[in-house]
């Protein structure tokens, strides 16, 4: 059941990869459409709660970083407040709550999360520094974004997410994570694609 909650996660990754990449392919450069965004805040939610079933703290660190830069980007293309209140409010507030539920027993959380002898402290620290570059490129994204005032998915964009998805390859691997195998190595063909294209777009 757990696995489940995290293939459909992976699902909703890899589509939000697929619709760019044709949409970008069909424009014939890179393009950051807003089904990306609605597909990237689905998959956050529901790899986060993986992340808490499976007790894999670089897991929930990595959506935590990201979730509210989606909803950014949401915002910027006029798509969040189409989105009916309630689910706004879901959607906004369930990290929040979770991150008060941790803190009202830090003990019992870093007992669970830090201290678990099925997850190595070195090899939580690989794949919590592999989330947080992978996910350090929506950080890029955003400000990136901001600067430009559009939503756009620039080339450091794609270098972060390569050089993050290697190392949550590696992590995956060494944790026999069938989710986080499957769900990293389908993004590696997209990322060295639209890497190409923008090069290609600059020369």
């Amino acid at each position: 059941m757990i696995y489940i909650v995290g293939f459909l996660a992976q699902l909703l990754f890899s589509a939000r990869l697929l619709l760019q990449w044709i949409m970008s392919e069909k424009a014939k450069k890179v393009v950051s459409p807003s089904i990306f965004w609605k597909l990237s805040l689905l998959g956050a939610y529901l790899l986060f709660i993986y992340g808490w079933l499976r007790d894999d703290f670089a897991i929930i660190l990595g959506q935590l970083i990201s979730y509210y830069i989606y909803i950014w980007n949401l915002n910027k293309k006029e798509s969040w407040q189409k989105l009916p209140g309630l689910i706004r409010y879901i959607l906004a507030l369930t990290p929040v709550a979770a991150v008060m539920f941790m803190l009202k027993d830090a003990r019992g959380f870093v007992e669970q999360f830090f201290l678990n002898e099925d997850i190595p402290l070195w090899l939580l620290l690989f794949g919590s520094m592999g989330q947080v570059i992978f996910t350090l490129r929506f950080v890029y994204q955003w400000l990136y974004s901001m600067k430009k005032n559009e939503s756009l998915l620039p080339l450091g964009f794609w270098l972060i997410s390569l050089t993050g998805s290697l190392i949550i390859v590696a992590y995956a691997l060494y944790r026999r994570d069938p989710v986080l195998i499957l769900g990293q190595s389908t993004g590696l063909f997209v990322y060295c694609r639209n890497i190409y294209l923008l090069e290609r777009e600059r020369r």
